[in-house]
């Protein structure tokens, strides 16, 4: 090849290479629903997929090629490239996967890599040098394996003759930097036509991902964006979880106290009449129906609060139902740690046990909903005509105020 002809195509590949050729194409259809033969027949693609060590090539699956074959070795198509390109140049190359082009943009994808393409066309007068001078080069070779995943095919048959027809491919040797793009499209970042040397095609690499990093990140950063997304939404579904379980133990631990209450007061009543067996139940009588600390600061000594006085009366009338068979005690605990408990008829309905949390007054308290915790359910309007015994609050039960908006 005389250098004039040379040198006017390498400035024609030169000038094909200054602008940045950012823009999505759709892939064809065979590409896109093709599965990996060498996969579907049980090709060890390790050996090729997977990095080299070292920066060592390994002859090609070690083939033994026959000195007289009797039959014409089929290759595959993935290998096809591969192996017409050891055959003429050596096992001195960038690190080319041996698989179909939308298993390449997949492992990009993990590795947050672009793709380079190289389709080869073993015709062209400028293939060989291209080949032997500049891919094959120490500078190229390490350049592309830290930062691409390569792929290449042959120009003429299957996969390579249709990603030149959707590339438009005018000349060769033709190289390409493309990443993964939603749906059945790829982004076309670079495009590169005719002769390049080892520092030219590094430097527009390197431009490349300098350029394109950051916009668009070689898949990397939505990606990332996706990653942190799953890990927030992981991070609230264990929140709301812990939140739960916390709320059921509290509930539990409530229920038991009162329980245990309970019991002590039936143990009491067994007791024999006197002043010590009696003093205990006295003294938890006045206590019962002493104004609390809060009630006295904000009416002054000596006066109970008008919702006290309701309370009481409420108190009052349900005292004699204690003593009925017929009775359902409720405990209802209150977001400040605050444990009220109640009798109610068992044929009373859920509204009883909103009108009894009404006539407490306690500040604070707004619009709330009244849930239990084994088994959980909320007890809210649509719940207020339900008896007590039908909602399972028979004869006893715990129940929990939860404020609403």
């Amino acid at each position: 090849m005389s250098s004039t002809t040379r040198g006017n195509a390498r400035a024609m590949g030169a000038a094909s290479c200054n602008g940045i050729v950012r823009r999505m194409v759709s892939l064809p259809r065979s590409i896109i629903g093709g599965l990996s033969r060498a996969m579907g027949h049980g090709i060890d693609l390790v050996g090729v997929g997977g990095r080299r060590h070292n920066n060592q090539h390994q002859p090609l699956m070690n083939f033994q090629w026959p000195q007289h074959p009797q039959e014409p070795l089929i290759v595959p198509e993935e290998w096809a490239f591969l192996t017409s390109f050891e055959q003429q140049f050596g096992s001195t190359h960038p690190f080319f996967y041996a698989c179909q082009f939308m298993e390449a943009l997949k492992i990009a994808e993990e590795e947050h890599k672009f793709v380079f393409m190289y389709l080869h066309s073993p015709q062209h007068p400028f293939t060989p040098s291209f080949c032997r001078e500049t891919l094959s080069s120490e500078l190229v070779t390490q350049f592309l394996d830290a930062n691409f995943v390569c792929w290449g095919a042959l120009a003429d048959r299957g996969e390579g003759l249709q990603m030149a027809a959707t590339l438009n491919a005018a000349s060769f040797p033709f190289c390409a930097v493309v990443a993964p793009a939603p749906g059945n499209t790829i982004a076309v970042l670079r495009q590169m036509e005719g002769p390049l040397s080892p520092a030219e095609l590094v430097e527009i690499l390197q431009r490349t991902v300098e350029e394109q990093g950051l916009a668009f990140g070689g898949g990397g950063a939505a990606a990332q964006v996706k990653e942190e997304e799953r890990t927030r939404t992981r991070a609230r579904e264990q929140e709301k979880i812990r939140a739960d379980r916390q709320l059921r133990e509290e509930q539990d631990a409530a229920y038991l106290e009162a329980l245990k209450l309970d019991r002590e007061k039936e143990k009491l009543k067994h007791l024999p009449s006197g002043g010590r067996a009696q003093k205990p139940a006295a003294q938890a009588n006045r206590e019962k129906f002493r104004p609390n600390a809060t009630l006295q600061k904000q009416y002054g000594n000596g006066k109970i609060a008008p919702s006290r006085i309701r309370e009481t009366q409420h108190e009052e009338t349900t005292s004699n139902k204690a003593k009925d068979p017929q009775v359902t005690k409720i405990l209802i605990r209150f977001p400040n740690g605050e444990r009220r408990e109640q009798s109610f008829l068992r044929t009373d309905k859920i509204q009883s046990i909103y009108r009894y949390i009404d006539s407490l007054g306690l500040p604070g308290v707004g619009n709330y909903k009244l849930i239990s915790s084994f088994p959980r359910r909320v007890f809210g309007v649509d719940q207020m005509s339900i008896t007590l015994e039908d909602a399972g609050l028979h004869p006893r039960a715990s129940l929990f105020l939860e404020p609403s908006e």
